[in-house]
């Protein structure tokens, strides 16, 4: 079949309800919800000037056929901005695949933009590469933090999304921790002798069969030394709401800390002038859209 009337466009607020009826297709097991409340996320997060608000699509006639959810941000290092591009969601209606490449030109031509694919399937990970991805993840650590000793005089904090300063944070760090909250993810700050440090972590499941154990992953910390020197208080809070395990990207097991490392999931890619932080996973389609 020809489709003469197909093009690549930018998906604007106005599409938002056919992209979620897109998705709900396209994703078994996804509500149409779920792809409403992310859309309605990115409707109303911030996005660096002259970057699309939520990806590009195959419109043919009108009429959603086509979609790659972008979710762009702009990541403070120094003096310099870097923008960053978390590549999402993509699906394509079956009669118009041949229309795919499209969708992924337009979505990778920015060469100062560094992009990220964060949840590839395994048997992508081979097409990835020939795409001149690389990995910079590449497996979990499942950490039990309760295990690990609490550092001598700290304490722990729940931070709320009302939260309007932080003692011993930066303005930008609270933002982030308070912004997170409002995305239903648990923002905490440990505070030590040593100092204060900050960390965002989203509740899980990790399924191995049938059961369904309920973890945490941690979606932000400075460094995972910090994480390390803290995981003794983290989990003992943690096992309070009933959480045991802390899931954390890594590129091996990590010293001070209880648990099992594996490359059989994790790995996570990117392309660009920037390599990505470990355990820094803010503001992307883990977080906006949910696990």
């Amino acid at each position: 079949m020809i489709h003469t009337k197909v093009r690549c466009r930018e998906i604007t607020e106005a599409d938002v309800d056919k992209i979620a009826d897109l998705l709900t297709r396209g994703f078994v097991g996804r509500s149409r919800e779920y792809w409403m409340q992310g859309l309605r996320r990115q409707a109303f997060r911030s996005v660096p000037e002259g970057y699309p608000r939520f990806g590009y699509m195959l419109d043919d006639g009108g009429t959603p056929v086509g979609v790659l959810l972008l979710i762009y941000t702009a990541r403070q290092g120094g003096d310099e901005t870097a923008i960053q591009c978390n590549l999402s969601s993509w699906y394509v209606d079956p009669a118009y695949r041949n229309y795919a490449p499209l969708l992924t030109k337009i979505a990778q031509r920015h060469k100062d933009v560094t992009y990220l694919n964060i949840s590839p399937a395994p048997w992508t990970w081979p097409i990835i590469e020939t795409q001149g991805f690389r990995a910079y993840c590449h497996g979990i650590f499942f950490s039990v933090p309760a295990l690990a000793r609490a550092p001598r005089w700290s304490k722990i904090e729940v931070i709320s999304q009302h939260a309007k300063a932080i003692e011993g944070l930066s303005e930008a760090e609270t933002e982030l921790l308070t912004r997170h909250a409002r995305y239903n993810c648990l923002s905490l700050v440990c505070r030590t002798p040593q100092g204060t440090f900050p960390f965002v972590l989203q509740a899980v499941r990790i399924r191995r069969g049938f059961i369904a154990p309920p973890a945490m992953k941690l979606i932000y910390c400075r460094n995972t030394a910090e994480y390390v020197a803290c995981a003794g208080r983290i989990g003992r809070l943690l096992l309070r709401l009933g959480k045991i395990s802390v899931t954390v990207d890594s590129n091996g097991p990590i010293p001070g800390l209880v648990g099992i490392y594996t490359e059989r999931r994790g790995r996570k890619y990117f392309k660009g002038p920037h390599r990505p932080q470990l355990a820094d996973l803010t503001d992307t389609e883990l977080v906006l859209y949910g696990p």
